[in-house]
């Protein structure tokens, strides 16, 4: 080991690099929206086991209780984890992908990401079945959207 890669170890050592995590901003074209859609069915699956998830029978041990608080804080955060990165793959999507002349053909583009996105805050902030089903039918829609643009292409 030469003497610079000894002193960027120690370096390395009292100063440990941070993981960065982005998508290229370099247009690599890599980009789809299966991971937004599989980001909303989780939501949706998330939503639905929460609002189907009971309470344990009176008198249950404290056991039960522990289980059922585990599955609830399990359920919550997976839920909550998946809505942030389907808003972070749409926001993908819409700034990077979609270009100023996609408008042209589809003049509904910025509502219909502004209010997926704000559906991913609402499922983030609720409990709503209705929010997450919502969710998925906005995220198909701009997945409909991407695939015209790269049927044209």
């Amino acid at each position: 080991m030469n003497t610079v890669t000894k002193i960027l170890n120690i370096i390395d050592i009292f100063f440990p690099p941070s993981i960065a995590y982005a998508h290229c901003d370099v247009p690599c074209g890599i980009y789809d929206p299966k991971t937004a859609q599989i980001a909303a069915a989780t939501v949706l699956v998330m939503t639905q086991k929460l609002v189907e998830l009971k309470l344990p029978a009176e008198g249950a041990d404290d056991m039960e209780f522990t289980k059922h608080h585990n599955n609830l804080v399990r359920m919550i955060e997976t839920k909550e984890v998946h809505a942030q990165k389907c808003k972070e793959e749409l926001l993908i999507l819409w700034t990077d992908f979609f270009k100023k002349d996609h408008l042209s053909e589809f003049p509904n583009m910025h509502e219909t990401f502004w209010n997926a996105a704000k559906l991913c805050s609402k499922c983030k902030q609720n409990v709503d079945l209705d929010a997450a089903k919502a969710l998925v039918s906005s995220v198909e829609s701009i997945a409909s959207i991407f695939a015209k643009i790269k049927a044209a292409k």
